[in-house]
């Protein structure tokens, strides 16, 4: 019996994975669009924090107001990373040259031909294919722009009404609000997460952004893009962030001069250790009550499935886990093992 139970949890696994990955291009739109329309509820509640806003404008004009200023500043950040990804494109050749001047460099100081030993063991370096590869990741959350917009439409129409069609399901008070709890845990532990990430996110790239200008690093404004958005990867992402640039100022001097390398790696370093060590922990706490092998794990489990954007997805994922989780007697157990230290919260939170 307990064969066929542990069979039958394979296969509902094995079919899981197989629908996220064969409904990828419906699936992780819907999930960007959540995503947005958590920052436009957070918008919401910081333009409320103004009594006459908050007594005088309609929740409906807040929303649009909210919506046409994300997607304004997502429309200007998107034309300003496809200009200088393109930049950096027609840069390449360039770039390419100073790669092979520095291995010609590391050749004749410590006869070491890395390129050769680097090419024994993965095949000829293409700068420009694995660049315009990692650009074809980032692009991938830009390119079902209308998908998203067009979801988070119909998600902003539900949202007036979807508190009333959950009465109709739980007709019982009880069920109601069990249900409605459940829910509005989610809700808060996504949205607290979300907007702080994005919080920090932000600002580890404006402050890296300025230290690059500083730096003369070429294309800094696509550098801190990508930092923004490698931040949003657990453990990991805040190393590449900080490896990139700095790489990207090694073979823009051609290996001459290695100052500029060791400046972009202490300056973006000590940037991403004050807000990911300082900064974090005093705004986001230990409320996501997540294991530190459990993120690391779903990091690799999602990377595997949906790559970059699944990395950046794997903690809210993993988040609303355990939440849900928490809350049946049957998958309570799986929750305490997800959890950081095997408690879990059952407390009631105030949603009036």
């Amino acid at each position: 019996m307990k064969l066929q139970k542990i069979a039958g949890i394979m296969f509902i696994i094995f079919m899981v994975v197989a629908m996220l990955i064969l409904a990828k291009s419906i699936i992780l739109p819907l999930i960007l669009a959540i995503i947005l329309w958590f920052l436009i509820k957070e918008i919401r509640e910081f333009m409320d924090k103004s009594h006459w806003i908050k007594t005088k404008v309609t929740k409906w004009i807040k929303t649009i107001v909210a919506t046409v200023f994300l997607i304004l500043v997502l429309g200007l950040i998107t034309s300003l990373l496809i200009q200088n990804a393109n930049n950096l494109s027609n840069a390449l050749p360039k770039y390419t040259m100073n790669l092979d001047k520095i291995s010609q460099n590391i050749e004749a100081s410590f006869g070491f031909n890395i390129t050769e030993k680097i090419n024994d063991y993965s095949g000829k370096i293409d700068l420009q294919s694995f660049i315009r590869l990692f650009l074809d990741s980032i692009s991938e959350l830009f390119s079902n722009a209308f998908m998203i917009l067009l979801y988070l439409l119909f998600i902003l129409m539900e949202e007036s009404i979807f508190s009333k069609k959950l009465k109709a399901i739980y007709s019982e008070p009880q069920d109601f609000e069990k249900m409605n709890g459940l829910l509005y845990k989610i809700d808060y532990s996504l949205g607290k997460y979300i907007s702080i990430k994005t919080l920090l996110s932000l600002t580890t790239a404006v402050l890296s952004y300025f230290a690059l200008l500083i730096l003369q690093i070429d294309f800094a404004i696509f550098w801190a893009f990508c930092i923004f958005i490698l931040n949003y990867i657990p453990s990991i992402g805040s190393l590449v962030a900080t490896l990139f640039p700095a790489l990207m100022a090694l073979i823009q001097y051609g290996g001459t001069d290695f100052m500029p390398f060791i400046y972009v790696l202490i300056l973006v370093g000590f940037i991403q250790l004050l807000v990911g060590n300082f900064l974090e922990p005093k705004l986001m706490g230990n409320s996501l009550n997540i294991s530190s092998l459990v993120v690391i794990l779903s990091l690799s489990v999602w990377g595997v499935i949906w790559g970059v954007v699944g990395m950046v997805l794997s903690v809210p994922i993993t988040v609303m886990m355990i939440i849900v989780f928490s809350n049946f007697e049957s998958t309570k157990k799986i929750a305490i093992l997800l959890s950081e230290k095997g408690v879990i919260n059952t407390k009631k939170l105030n949603h009036e």
